[in-house]
């Protein structure tokens, strides 16, 4: 499914193996960082990148000015009485932030919940100090219903507060 999230220029696509590269590149980037993701480690090889990539519900990418430029990965939220939630995550490459590739990318994934089988879309730890993350799931409609205290810490070693999300299915 091709998405633009009313940006021009942007298009939203599920991963291809010719993809891998930067893939990895832009996820090991936010890992790196420190910022945003509970992850300590990086994909460090092709085929842990690849099996990774392809686990999940759904992987896509973001491709803007002909080079992937973000993606994002989608996923039960939990198993059994719980799996028709989703959970997703989303790397924008940081010289593409700021152009709408993100709201590009979650807005594919609101658009592919149903057809994917799921009612809703839940993130449970949007870091608080991730100020672009926070205005743009505000901005699409998801409802922040609650705080966990300090749920994170940073790559300096601070606890920062996360914010849990949650938008249904359109």
């Amino acid at each position: 499914m091709a998405a633009d999230g009313g940006q021009s220029g942007v298009q939203v696509r599920p991963w291809e193996p010719a993809d891998l590269e930067a893939m990895t590149a832009i996820w090991n980037e936010v890992v790196r960082d420190g910022r945003a993701f509970p992850q300590v480690e990086p994909l460090s090889t092709p085929d842990e990148a690849a099996a990774f990539f392809a686990s999940q519900t759904r992987t896509a990418v973001a491709v803007a000015d002909g080079a992937v430029a973000g993606l994002s990965i989608r996923h039960p939220n939990n198993v059994g009485r719980c799996g028709h939630i989703a959970n997703a995550s989303y790397a924008v490459a940081s010289p593409a932030r700021g152009r709408g590739v993100g709201r590009a990318l979650v807005s594919d994934s609101l658009a592919a919940l149903a057809p994917c089988g799921f009612r809703g879309l839940q993130f449970n730890a949007v870091v608080a100090s991730n100020v672009g993350a926070v205005a743009l799931y505000e901005s699409l409609g998801f409802t922040r219903v609650g705080t966990v205290p300090e749920g994170f810490r940073n790559l300096d070693g601070v606890y920062e507060d996360i914010h849990v999300y949650y938008h249904p299915a359109l």
